[in-house]
């Protein structure tokens, strides 16, 4: 069973790094693709994840939620991306970020928002569905990747082989897996 974002924070507070990388390895997809999708290049989206976990670990004490781990690394993420963006575009155009400057960068953005809600929504489902399936069995994990997690499905010759058990198991061996997964997710 993988331990909760609070166990890992309340870990990351006694100063223990097995916990600290657990969490930048259960974050760093989600927080890497809000800069992405704001139009940041890869250089400008590794800056900002830095910034945010340096930010996590200047701040993991004060945070008062470590339920809310989540949703504050979320917040944290959009507000340097918008502040990446907003120092960028001032730069390009040879000013200071006085306020008339930061409302034309933010004007000229690539979105309206640095990620839409139902892009977000779709990036946290995402995320919860990977730390789910982490929590499966290798078993499960190693079929559920080989079936859902590749452009093509592997044929079932393939993962029956991978996974020592006959073609005619596949079927409800994943349907075990998938009702597991839903378990975790529920």
């Amino acid at each position: 069973m993988q331990p909760t974002d609070k166990e890992l924070l309340i870990a990351c507070r006694r100063g223990d790094e097995s916990s600290w990388e657990a969490l930048v390895s259960r974050y760093q997809r989600l927080i890497y693709a809000i800069p992405r999708r704001a139009g940041l290049t890869d250089d400008q989206a590794a800056e900002v994840f830095q910034n945010v976990f340096l930010t996590l670990f200047e701040k993991m004490n004060e945070i008062n939620d470590p339920d809310r781990l989540h949703a504050w690394l979320v917040t944290t993420t959009r507000r340097k991306t918008w502040r990446l963006l907003t120092r960028e575009r001032s730069l390009q155009a040879g000013r200071g970020a006085d306020s008339t400057a930061v409302d034309e960068v933010l004007a000229s953005a690539v979105d309206d928002a640095p990620l839409p809600d139902e892009r977000l929504i779709r990036l946290e489902e995402q995320h919860r569905i990977r730390v789910a399936l982490a929590e499966l069995d290798e078993r499960c994990q190693r079929l559920l990747v080989m079936l859902y997690y590749r452009v093509e499905p592997a044929p079932y010759s393939e993962i029956a082989a991978a996974l020592g058990t006959p073609e005619g198991s596949i079927g409800p061996t994943r349907a075990r897996c998938l009702k597991k997964l839903l378990q975790l997710l529920e």
